[in-house]
């Protein structure tokens, strides 16, 4: 039951974060760029230390080698799928805006997956699950951010894109459910889900995150780096420091 609480208040919390898309309506375009491109950066460095040092290491001690790495890509593989076709991904200027209600859907499809992880690290490790629903965190708020400014630049009015924001987000609570009663009945699949997370994890990180900081030139590129190796630094400090 404890186990469920932590699921419950991490999947919430992750949830009431999501929300935060909602800020960037009162945040001038120029500073809300530059605030993404800093949440970005420190993301994408947490995430590949994430999910190389604490999902896919927490892996290794179960499974061999060969099916960690192959579940591993897999869930890379998965998550290039969902980008491909749901519109699923970070962005600071897109112009996919007639994709509004999908982009909804999408949304709605990652926070499952991200109750899901959530759900299985807690049921690993009480400390795996603080740390994942850290990396969880890290990626969600300049997601968010974006995405809703976005839907509503994309013609849909304020309210109902608040209000379906708000649905997008319960789904994480569903998912962190859903994982929590399955993994209950069935333990080994939180062994597995581990791998998955680890390479959607890696993919946002290597394919969505890192090719935006690109477009950044001077002082600006050089920022980013600095971000982006105090998002591993950060994660792989909790690895060494805490034994997590």
């Amino acid at each position: 039951m404890n186990t469920l609480f932590w699921i419950l208040g991490a999947t919430i919390l992750d949830g009431m974060l999501g929300l935060s898309g909602i800020f960037s309506l009162f945040i001038r375009g120029k500073y809300l760029e530059k605030i993404i491109k800093v949440l970005v950066a420190f993301s994408a460095g947490a995430l590949l230390s994430g999910g190389f040092f604490h999902l896919l290491a927490e892996t290794l001690d179960k499974l061999s080698v060969m099916l960690a790495f192959g579940i591993m890509l897999i869930g890379f593989l998965a998550f290039f799928v969902l980008e491909e076709y749901l519109h699923w991904h970070h962005c600071e200027e897109c112009d996919i805006h007639p994709y509004s209600y999908l982009m909804i859907v999408g949304d709605s499809l990652h926070n499952f997956i991200d109750g899901l992880v959530i759900a299985a690290a807690f049921m690993t490790n009480v400390n795996l699950g603080f740390i994942t629903t850290v990396l969880i965190l890290t990626h969600e708020l300049p997601q968010e951010l974006g995405i809703f400014a976005v839907i509503v630049s994309g013609g849909i009015d304020k309210v109902k894109a608040i209000f379906f924001s708000f649905l997008a987000q319960i789904t994480c609570v569903m998912g962190g459910i859903a994982g929590f009663l399955a993994m209950s009945k069935v333990e080994i699949l939180s062994t597995y889900l581990l791998p998955f997370a680890a390479g959607g994890f890696i993919y946002i990180a290597a394919a969505d995150l890192i090719p935006s900081m690109h477009k950044t030139e001077g002082v600006e590129k050089i920022t980013s780096f600095v971000w982006l190796c105090l998002g591993l630094l950060f994660m792989l400090a909790v690895k060494i420091f805490f034994e997590v």
